[in-house]
């Protein structure tokens, strides 16, 4: 018999509860830049010294040894280690902290931070340092071709073709700390709900995406952990009404 799988998919919200902040402010700003300056392929191509400032500072931020893995990352780990089904995290984030935290069966659909790209090549390298257009290619051994790993708007995000593979095998599917707004990530819920999987969102507040069978409010350091717990203790049933 198949083991029952689950497919994680989180957002900024939790990492935001380890002190990163999200990029983007209310008034749709990314640290003071409109978006199309720093995270577009036209920005980069237009002022790349003023993309890698950004990603720079990003990185150190990361880098900080404040910043560590919470709860809900180690939970999401622990829920990996005990559970008896593959589970996977689809994670929107581009720091490290899953990883950090012990996750292994993990897709960084946006890209990572701490590695950068040669255009060249497309060769990837992992990166702790800050990059500048004068920075030299380990690969071509040339300035001006590395940019951050990072997927922007108007590009396509990572491991699309392996993500749908295990949302159309995925029993459970569970959102956490994600605003539901950006697509495609905003529409595996849909595929997931469609291919028979059960649907639970963890957020402060809800998505209202009538897809979500169950909802648990809170933030995602007290409301993971509980469901992880309960999801070990209570192995889900595919196509059943029964929430874990």
């Amino acid at each position: 018999m198949e083991s029952p799988s689950i497919v994680v998919l989180t957002g900024a919200g939790i990492s935001a509860e380890s002190g990163i902040k999200t990029f983007r402010a209310g008034d749709g700003l990314w640290e003071n830049h409109p978006i199309d300056k720093v995270a577009t392929p036209e920005g980069f191509r237009k002022d790349p010294s003023l993309v890698h400032q950004f990603y720079n500072e990003r990185r150190a931020q990361i880098l900080d040894p404040a910043i560590t893995p919470n709860a809900a990352h180690k939970a999401l780990a622990q829920l990996e280690s005990d559970y008896p089904g593959p589970v996977w995290v689809v994670t929107q984030n581009i720091d490290n902290l899953h990883e950090r935290a012990g996750s292994k069966n993990l897709i960084h659909m946006h890209g990572e931070i701490l590695k950068i790209r040669c255009k060249k090549t497309e060769q990837v390298f992992a990166c702790h340092e800050s990059i500048s257009t004068e920075s030299n290619c380990s690969c071509c051994q040339r300035s001006g071709t590395l940019r951050p790993h990072i997927v922007w708007f108007g590009e396509m995000p990572f491991q699309m073709d392996e993500i749908y593979h295990h949302l159309g095998k995925a029993h459970l599917f569970i959102s956490i700390g994600t605003s539901g707004n950006v697509y495609p990530a905003a529409g595996f819920v849909e595929h997931a709900r469609e291919c028979g999987a059960r649907c639970i969102e963890v957020n402060p507040n809800p998505t209202y995406n009538p897809n979500f069978e169950d909802f648990r409010q809170g933030v995602a350091t007290v409301e993971v952990p509980k469901l992880v717990n309960e999801l070990i203790n209570n192995v889900p049933k595919r196509n059943t009404p029964e929430i874990p």
